[in-house]
């Protein structure tokens, strides 16, 4: 398999993903501003959408979308560590959280990353964060992770948007139980490997 991506972005999360599986794959960086992968090839060709992560299978078959990815790996290589089986109330909660931090969490940074947004707005959508930051430390009080305590596609995916609080300055370090998750995360060996991997 191939993961297209860029640095920093969210396709950092299939990529920690496939670490945590131990599975082979090729690791292909894409200029997002040039539109081409590092081996010169138009990514508009791979993905119309323009967009990372894509993960090209053994098949020669593309998939897009990092929350599905990280959804179609670990079912197809059944790890229910990361994901529990289907028809259990423990999947459905996992893949509640995957929907909130794609729809609430993930979206809220996009102003941030457009020239097009003025100050105004990422005002707004500081304000929006912190309070959706707020709602998840809450949820994480007493437990180690978003569904207690098995660590899932869930927290990883968490993990990887919430990192760019750093490069908006949006201060979280008063919510002290997403703090220690972040810091229980960023030990994982896997999550270590793959952001090293990202910046060589």
């Amino acid at each position: 398999m191939k993961l297209f991506y860029s640095p920093n972005a969210c396709s950092l999360a299939p990529h920690i993903v496939l670490r945590e599986l131990g599975l082979p794959f090729d690791l292909i960086k894409v200029d997002l501003q040039q539109h081409l992968t590092e081996l010169g090839e138009d990514f508009y060709r791979l993905n119309k959408k323009g967009q990372v992560p894509v993960l090209q299978l053994e098949d020669g078959s593309f998939l897009t979308e990092g929350a599905v990815i990280s959804q179609f790996l670990v079912d197809q290589f059944e790890r229910k560590d990361l994901l529990p089986e289907i028809n259990t109330s423990e999947r459905y909660q996992t893949l509640s959280w995957m929907n909130f931090i794609a729809s609430e969490i993930h979206k809220a940074y996009s102003p941030f990353f457009h020239e097009s947004y003025g100050e105004e707005s990422k005002t707004i959508f500081s304000t929006i964060l912190s309070k959706h930051y707020a709602w998840v430390d809450q949820q994480l009080d007493g437990q180690n992770y978003l569904s207690g305590s098995n660590f899932t596609i869930a927290d990883i995916y968490l993990f990887v948007v919430t990192r760019w609080a750093d490069y908006i300055c949006l201060d979280l370090g008063h919510f002290i139980h997403l703090t220690a998750f972040m810091q229980r995360i960023a030990h994982r060996q896997t999550v270590q490997d793959a952001i090293a991997a990202e910046a060589s």
